[in-house]
């Protein structure tokens, strides 16, 4: 198959699927997500993306329809299906199906996967940004559906010619970005927002952290501000579309690019870990 989508058992090409109007899905974006690559048919850090879903699914008291054990094997064999290995892998829990009330639905959740082609960046090209105030929600650790501040975002930097936008609150502080994490490399110390209910806890964000402990680079897990942001060594970005990559430019200036080798460092051990991970074909 070139594409799939599954839901609740039925599964076929994404442009043959349709799911019933009265999926909660509809009419309050009630239900939770994760997605994250596959290579080789192999998932990257599959554990640790089902447990966040799981959660995530937790936190809004709704019940995924299968055991973390069972999500895995139906994963695994829909990924087999598929014509190439290399793959976006993402699923979805909403709430149930019923009519529209604002009180909850009874009952597990419709359970979603989508699988389409998809290769991770090797994040030797440097990327642009820009920065907007993070008009979001308080709960943005729970990996929710509830995306049109980021969509909204994500759509501002396309127009402005680049690849991410850096969200802030009031005072300065950095959050994350419309669909990565953000962090920054400053006199050889790593600085990355603490896990708190402002950002989403991102595996590459876990990846990250680890391989600079591995390496011997300090990590402080504290907020930062615009203008630390402005004035680090590197502005690194990641999540699990694309692994680590280095911003070039904010906001129309340039940034970054003062500890090239560094992040050359951090870039090429994050990369072959996911080469190591996934490099075995199917037997």
């Amino acid at each position: 198959m070139k594409t799939l989508g599954y839901y609740n058992g039925k599964y076929g090409e994404l442009s043959e699927m349709s799911v019933p109007m009265n999926d909660r899905v509809c009419w309050f974006g009630d239900g939770v997500y994760d997605a994250g690559p596959a290579r080789n048919y192999k998932i990257f850090a599959l554990e640790e993306h089902i447990d966040r879903f799981f959660n995530s699914a937790r936190l809004l008291n709704i019940q995924i329809p299968m055991s973390k054990k069972e999500l895995r094997a139906l994963l695994y064999d829909l990924v087999l299906k598929m014509d190439t290995g290399n793959l976006f892998v993402y699923y979805q829990v909403t709430r149930g199906t019923g009519i529209r009330n604002h009180d909850f639905t009874n009952g597990p959740g419709n359970l979603w996967v989508m699988l389409k082609p998809a290769e991770i960046a090797d994040g030797r090209a440097p990327i642009k940004l820009i920065t907007t105030e993070d008009t979001r929600f308080f709960h943005c650790n729970i990996k929710t559906l509830n995306l049109i501040p980021s969509v909204m975002a994500a759509q501002k930097a396309k127009e402005a010619g680049c690849q991410e936008a850096v969200f802030y609150r009031p005072g300065g502080r950095v959050t994350e970005c419309a669909h990565s994490n953000v962090h920054i490399l400053l006199d050889g110390t790593l600085y990355t927002a603490p896990t708190d209910n402002l950002i989403l806890p991102g595996i590459a964000r876990a990846h990250l952290i680890q391989k600079c402990k591995v390496l011997g680079i300090p990590v402080k897990e504290t907020p930062y501000t615009l203008k630390e942001l402005f004035e680090a060594d590197e502005i690194i970005v990641t999540s699990s579309s694309n692994l680590c990559l280095r911003a070039c430019e904010l906001d129309g200036k340039p940034v970054g690019g003062k500890s090239p080798l560094l992040m050359e460092k951090i870039r090429s051990s994050l990369l072959n870990e996911f080469y190591e991970e996934t490099g075995r074909q199917v037997s």
